[in-house]
């Protein structure tokens, strides 16, 4: 089994006392987020691997040599100011990779610098600067960058009149994939999209998935299909199960598909509780608990 910590919500920034707790206690419940009164039981003895995605990695560094799984690090670092990721602090993430890179090696840390998109305010000169200025300070500790466009979430629509999107044109394409591919080179990284029609790959790009089932046969000697709990027909990473809950992060990135009710956010986290099994509210005595092992 693959652990996603996670995709429903920034678990490393928000929740790593809860996860080191339950890391220790050998296992976790997992609320199924259509059916919530059925409950997944994950004992980390049948997990193989574990990949964290973050905004902000800085709480678990201290936890990682204490992590006797194999590790895969995604750590999400975009060019975008305060009007877009109101409560993302970014000033200290490059380092802190340069930390996890330090602990894990570089190929067990990936950067993404996802989504991209265009407005008035975020160009394309824009993003080839700090594109560059991020590839320049992580040379050495970064190998792979994923890069992935803007979609059509509910909470992207709710948001368009703060992101002002523009829509990007062929040539705008072929300007941001030859730049990043040379930019890329430039600082011995190899840069691709992620679960995009346009893969960008005739501008230099490869063409991968996040968590390939090649790279995680590497990792742990399994074979694993194709991850069926990814809304996207681009996608072919290798099955993961997510231990997040929806509607739980506190960065209120406007362009999130995790957070599609802002509103609820504050109320939901109050039910939070670092001694419980799982991310929000406890255990009831109505819940039908399955043990789960892929």
């Amino acid at each position: 089994m693959i652990l996603n910590v996670s995709g429903r919500t920034d678990i490393v920034a928000f929740y790593t006392p809860w996860f080191m707790n339950r890391y220790k206690a050998g296992f976790l419940d997992v609320r199924n987020p259509i059916y919530p009164k059925l409950v997944s039981r994950i004992y980390f003895c049948d997990v193989d691997l574990i990949v964290f995605c973050t905004k902000n990695p800085h709480p678990i560094i201290p936890y990682l040599k204490e992590i006797q799984k194999p590790i895969l690090f995604h750590v999400t670092l975009t060019p975008y100011k305060k009007d877009i990721e109101p409560y993302v602090d970014k000033r200290n993430i490059l380092e802190d990779i340069k930390k996890i890179s330090s602990i894990l090696g570089k190929d067990k840390v990936y950067v993404r610098y996802d989504p991209i998109f265009l407005s008035d305010k975020y160009t394309l000169e824009y993003h080839l600067k700090v594109f560059t200025k991020i590839c320049s300070k992580l040379e050495g500790y970064v190998s792979h960058i994923i890069v992935s466009f803007i979609d059509d979430y509910k909470n992207v629509r709710k948001n368009m009149n703060v992101l002002r999107i523009k829509n990007f044109t062929n040539e705008d394409f072929k300007t941001l994939g030859l730049a990043f591919s040379e930019i890329a080179r430039t600082y011995n990284m190899i840069v691709q999209t992620c679960s995009e029609y346009n893969t960008l790959e005739e501008y230099g790009f490869i063409v991968s998935d996040c968590v390939s089932k090649e790279l995680a046969k590497k990792i742990t000697g399994n074979n694993y299909p194709t991850w069926k709990g990814r809304n996207n027909k681009y996608c072919n990473c290798a099955s993961m199960v997510d231990i997040g809950s929806y509607n739980t992060c506190s960065h209120y990135c406007k362009y999130c598909y995790a957070n599609y009710d802002e509103d609820k956010i504050k109320e939901t986290i109050k039910n939070h509780h670092d001694d419980s099994t799982m991310i929000i509210g406890y255990l009831e005595s109505d819940d039908e608990i399955k043990v789960r092992k892929n």
